[in-house]
Order: structure tokens, then sequence, then C-alpha cells
């Protein structure tokens, strides 16, 4: 398999995330392993801020999201929720540092430059890679990237109602979506955990691996994002495909149809017949 070596050191001086991007794969890493890499405001701004990055970066076309050792994220970090209890959620929000903006371009939806729900946005597929338990935020974190690839020891749950809690930041909307209706409501009411088959079976994961082979495998997988198909076919697609949700039949056709006169005009297209014709590697440029 090819690979471009290529290295991008931290985008910034960074606390709790890891950004590294190597052969057209950019990987954001959730970096408190002790803490099951539990959520806090330094790493919600860094991980925005590495997502912006890897936006604007042309080297890289697929972004991966993954935790660092036993967890993808354990959820909201407790000393947040124990604040919020103490001291009430405007005097927590006052103290927090202020949002950065988000990634999404100025012809994308509101509905997907909210807070958490940017992913969609992105013009570049998102990865998320679940070495571990994602659990209440880091569940929803996990919802809202394209692709979820769990390795075998992944656990997954909301824990919303056992902390007295809803379903938060949209949840209520995406987690049905890719679970169903009544999958939705059993792990939001009992709010219990399921292991890796289970998400595999609801549809949650698209695949789980084993876990020695865990870390290959998802970056192969990004890998053949990365080379082998068309990086302008994939922001389309994606943008169909967030857009769709809230299109009738009739213009989701429409769109397809505008789309796919584009696309016979761009290079990607001539591109993608040759190297089949010619029985060779791909060189997609994005154009």
């Amino acid at each position: 398999m090819r690979a471009w070596f290529y290295i991008i050191s931290s985008i910034m001086p960074t606390q709790e995330t890891l950004y590294v991007a190597a052969g057209r794969v950019a990987t954001i890493t959730l970096h408190r392993p002790d803490k099951l890499n539990a959520w806090t405001a330094v790493m919600e701004q860094e991980v925005r801020a590495a997502m912006n990055e890897a936006e604007r970066d042309e080297n890289v076309r697929v972004i991966v999201l993954t935790g660092a050792g036993r967890g993808f994220c354990a959820g909201a970090d407790m000393s947040l929720l124990s604040a919020v209890a103490e001291k009430g959620l405007d005097e927590v929000r006052r103290a927090q540092a202020v949002q950065s903006a988000g990634p999404a371009g100025e012809n994308s939806r509101r509905d997907f430059q909210k807070k958490y729900s940017y992913f969609p946005a992105l013009s570049k597929p998102v990865i998320a890679a679940i070495n571990g338990p994602a659990v209440g935020l880091g569940l929803l974190i996990a919802l809202y990237c394209d692709i979820r690839l769990a390795s075998g020891s992944a656990r997954f749950g909301t824990a919303f109602a056992q902390r007295g809690l809803i379903a938060e930041y949209g949840m209520a909307w995406m987690l049905p979506r890719l679970v169903g209706h009544g999958n939705a409501l059993d792990l939001l009411f009992t709010a219990r955990m399921i292991d890796a088959p289970e998400a595999l079976r609801m549809g949650l994961a698209n695949e789980v691996y084993a876990a020695e082979s865990f870390a290959q495998k998802v970056q192969e997988y990004a890998a053949h994002l990365a080379f082998n198909v068309s990086p302008r076919s994939l922001g389309v697609i994606k943008r169909q495909v967030y857009e769709g949700m809230f299109q009738t039949l009739a213009e989701a056709f429409e769109t397809s149809e505008q789309e796919m006169l584009a696309s016979l005009r761009s290079d990607d297209f001539k591109e993608g017949v040759a190297h089949f014709v010619e029985k060779r590697a791909a060189a997609f440029t994005g154009r």
C-alpha cells in the first residue's frame, strides 16, 4: 500500500489532544488516558481547532478521531458536572473560555454549525476510531462522525438518565437515524452499556475489529478513502447525504442531477475513467 510520509506536528500548544497528519490522514487523539479521555472545555476547543486545521490542509483527505489508552471518551468530566450542580450552569459557562468559530462553511446548514454538530459540515470524512468506552458525551461525539469503527473492546452507553439528565446536544435527533426509534429509546431510557457486537447489530458501529489489529484496520480503512477514491466525490456525497436528511425525494433527486452534471466536467471524473481503463492506481486531485 502506498503512503505519504509527511508529518505535521501539533498545530498549537495542546494540553489534552494530539494532532498528527501523515499519509493524507489527520489523526486527532483525545489525550487524557488516566481519565478515559473524559471531555473538558479545553478538549472541546482543541478538537475544534484540530478539525479546522485538517479541513484547511490540502494534503489531508480523511480525519480520524480516537482516544489514547483504554478509552475513546468516558463522557463529560465529572468535575464539570459537579461544578454545574454546585454553582449553576450560567456561572460555569461564564468561567469557560469563549468558544471559537467552527469549521462549517458559510453555505452549510445552521443545524451543522452548532456545538458538536459541526462535523457533518466538514468536507472531509470523519472516522470515529472507538478503541474503548464511548459514553454520554463521548457517544454523542462518535454519532456526529461519518463512520464509526469499533474495537472489540469498545463499549457504548448514553448515561444521561442515570445522571438526571436528558438526550443532549441533538442526540435525540441523531441516534434514531442510526439505530432506529426503538433501539434509540432503549439506549436512552435504560442508560445500559452495550458491547461492540451489539453496536454493530444495531448499526451504531460500521465495523468491529479485534483489539490487537484495531489500529492497523482503522489506518487501512482511512488509507483506502485517502488514496483510492475521489476527494471531490467524497465531499459532494457527504453533503448530499446530510442535506438529504432535510429534503424530499424530489429535492434530493434534483440535487443529484445537478451534481452529476458538475462531476462529469471534473478532472476527477476523467481520472476515474483513465485509471480504470489503464489499470493503474488512481491519482485523484480533488478538482
